[in-house]
């Protein structure tokens, strides 16, 4: 068994626009194991966003392999690749895309329930994340209440409800003050670290990128 829990083997993606085409990614390759915080660093449109929805299977790339946690997800049919995200990816974004209309406690659970989930437990494990990330008092708090910085530290308890093996995350404090981005990035490599879960971080962001355990960057369409 491979020691990476994420796998990358020769992706290539390239996309069309009419008569011209763009080359984002050529024989890239990467590997991340479990417990790892990789920092993904490039410039805009080098192709960080592209990797990421790869990964995650949001995408498929036009040649190469994607394993996630053994399972070659390059060949499945959509409704299995729904199936490993569901329950191996966990995703975080730049901005927070909580419900305005449900609690914080409410926003964690809800995945976890379409997950099969009775609603105690999964409240139970909503809870533990707000605990790690210092928001037990504010699970009542509707997203309107809640601070930039607790709207995006109950967004990665979100991602990391179902206890994925992957976590994605793409510019996860991009719309936080540097202030506010330092505590949230704190919590997320503790609590990352303490769910020992796999977590590839695209940032632009070189101070939050050091503190991580190695960094990777794109350049000519592949991994460096």
């Amino acid at each position: 068994m491979s020691e990476f829990l994420l796998q990358m083997q020769n992706i290539s993606r390239t996309y069309q626009s009419g008569v011209e085409s763009l080359t984002v990614l050529a024989g890239a390759a990467l590997g991340v194991k479990r417990g790892e915080i990789v920092a993904l660093v490039a410039p805009s449109g080098a192709g960080k966003s592209t990797l990421l929805h790869l990964a995650g299977l949001l995408e498929k790339p036009d040649g190469g392999t994607v394993v996630i946690d053994g399972e070659d997800a390059g060949e499945l049919p959509d409704a299995a690749r729904t199936n490993i995200r569901l329950r191996k990816i966990g995703f975080v974004y730049q901005f927070h895309h909580l419900l305005a209309e449900f609690t914080a406690l409410e926003n964690i659970s809800l995945p976890q329930m379409i997950a099969g989930k009775e609603q105690a437990q999964a409240n139970r494990r909503s809870m533990e994340l707000l605990e790690k990330f210092g928001l037990a008092a504010r699970a009542g708090h509707l997203p309107g209440k809640l601070s930039g910085g607790e709207k995006q530290r109950v967004a990665i308890a979100r991602a990391l409800a179902n206890n994925p093996a992957l976590l994605l995350a793409d510019e996860p404090t991009g719309n936080l003050d540097v202030g506010t981005a330092n505590i949230v990035f704190e919590e997320l490599l503790r609590v990352v670290k303490s769910e020992n879960v796999a977590a590839l971080i695209a940032t632009h962001n070189p101070e939050l990128a050091a503190r991580m355990d190695r960094q990777v960057t794109l350049q000519g369409g592949v991994l460096v």
